[in-house]
C-alpha cells in the first residue's frame, strides 16, 4: 500500500463537522500488467441513477464489499479483503484471463459526495464540486484470489513491502507523546476551539496549544472520534 497524495485540507475540514457529507468509496483495477486498461467501479450510482462520474472518469455501478483497510498499533499492515459479485460470470471471466489477477494494482480512492462531479447532480450543477478534495490514495496489490463460488469472488489484498517483510510504522514508537506539528497536515486539527497545554480551555487562539497527549486529541476532535494521534497509546502492551 503506497498513498498518492495527502488528504487535502478540505476533507480535513469536513469530516470535523458534526453532519459531514458522505464518504464515497471507488476503485480502480489497474490491468496493465496483463497490457490492459484500468477498470473503474463503485458499489452504487449518483443522484441520476447513473454512474458516478469523479474527476472525470465514470465508475461502473458493481455489488463489491471491502473490509479490512484499517491500520492497527502494532505494526501489521492491513490486508483488506475485496468481494465482487460474480452473478454473471464476469469475474470468472477476468480471473481465467490475466491469472487470478495476482499482481494486478487495486486504487481505492475516497472524495466526500458533495465535492463529486457536477454532472451527478441535476442540471450538470454542483456549486461545491472540487476534484482535489479527496483522501490519500490506499494502493495494494492482488495477493491471492482467496474465494470464488457462482455468487461471488474474493480477493486478498496486500501491500508490495509486506511481501516483503516490512513492517510499520517505520518510525520510533512512543506510546505517550504525539510526534505531529499541531494543525499541520498529519494533525488537521481546524477548530475553533482552543486549549492550552494542560487541556484546560482557553478563550484565544494565541493561547491554544496541544500537550501532545491522546487527551489533548481527544478534547479537539472528541472522545470518540477517530484521531490523528501519532503515539502509541498501547505501546506499553508490547514486551
Amino acid at each position: 500500500m503506497t498513498e498518492q497524495a495527502k488528504t487535502s485540507p478540505a476533507i480535513t475540514s469536513e469530516i470535523q463537522k458534526l453532519a459531514p457529507s458522505a464518504v464515497i468509496e471507488l476503485f480502480v483495477l489497474d490491468l496493465s500488467l496483463f497490457g490492459q486498461g484500468p477498470v473503474r467501479f463503485h458499489a452504487g450510482t449518483n443522484a441520476l441513477m447513473q454512474r458516478v462520474v469523479w474527476q472525470g472518469h465514470a465508475y461502473e455501478a458493481f455489488p463489491i464489499q471491502v473490509e479490512g483497510f484499517e491500520f492497527n498499533g502494532g505494526g501489521q499492515v492491513p490486508r483488506p479483503r475485496l468481494r465482487v459479485a460474480n452473478v454473471t460470470g464476469s469475474i470468472t471471466a477476468l480471473v481465467l484471463s490475466y491469472q487470478d489477477l495476482v499482481g494486478a494494482r487495486i486504487t481505492r480512492k475516497r472524495t466526500l459526495a458533495k465535492y463529486l462531479d457536477a454532472v451527478n447532480f441535476a442540471g450538470g450543477v454542483n456549486p461545491t464540486a472540487d476534484s482535489l478534495a479527496e483522501f490519500a490514495d490506499d494502493v495494494y496489490c492482488v495477493d491471492r484470489k482467496s474465494r470464488e463460488t457462482r455468487e461471488v469472488v474474493e480477493f486478498e489484498l496486500a501491500a508490495s513491502f509486506d511481501l516483503e517483510g516490512v513492517s510499520l510504522p517505520r518510525r520510533q514508537i512512543v506510546q505517550n507523546v504525539c510526534p505531529w506539528s499541531y494543525q499541520g497536515a498529519e494533525c488537521g486539527y481546524t477548530g475553533s476551539a482552543y486549549f492550552n497545554a494542560n487541556d484546560e480551555v482557553v478563550s484565544s487562539k494565541a493561547q491554544d496549544a496541544c500537550g501532545k497527549r491522546l487527551a489533548s486529541c481527544q478534547r479537539r476532535f472528541g472522545a470518540h472520534a477517530e484521531l490523528p494521534f501519532g503515539g502509541f497509546p498501547a505501546a506499553g502492551l508490547f514486551r
